[in-house]
């Protein structure tokens, strides 16, 4: 975890690079619009709802709901087929995610950490 307190987020601009080095320390970061409330889980420039550029850091909760999945069998380059993902619906965020386990549409699931496979960490839920 980073030593980086609620406080200090709220001033800073999430970065794509910020938020990785935070999934691979085991923490979901999002976005919150200090206008709107919508909150997203991953970093953007403006606000998806409203347009807003006023975001605020947040930590996300790690347990959550499968809202879709679906399994990728011809994977892009670089990857092995037949792996699932996954938009976990966190309460007030969605995350796209890897899904592993049997989990379902409407079933429960946990973040267990970053799954690193190839230069990018991506959400690992089961």
């Amino acid at each position: 975890m980073s030593a980086t307190s609620d406080d200090d987020r709220a001033n800073e601009v999430l970065t794509h690079a910020e938020w990785a080095t935070a999934l691979a320390d085991g923490e979901l970061l999002g976005q919150q619009c200090s206008d709107c409330g919508h909150e997203t889980a991953a970093p953007k420039a403006a606000c998806a709802c409203c347009g807003s550029r006023s975001l605020e850091t947040v930590s996300l909760p790690t347990e959550g709901v499968v809202y879709s999945e679906t399994t990728v069998a011809v994977a892009p380059a670089g990857f092995e087929g037949g792996y699932r993902v996954a938009v976990i619906d966190l309460g007030e965020a969605r995350v796209l995610a890897r899904l592993e386990g049997d989990a379902g549409i409407g079933d429960s699931v946990e973040f267990v950490g970053p799954l690193e496979d190839g230069e990018e960490p991506a959400p690992l839920f089961t």
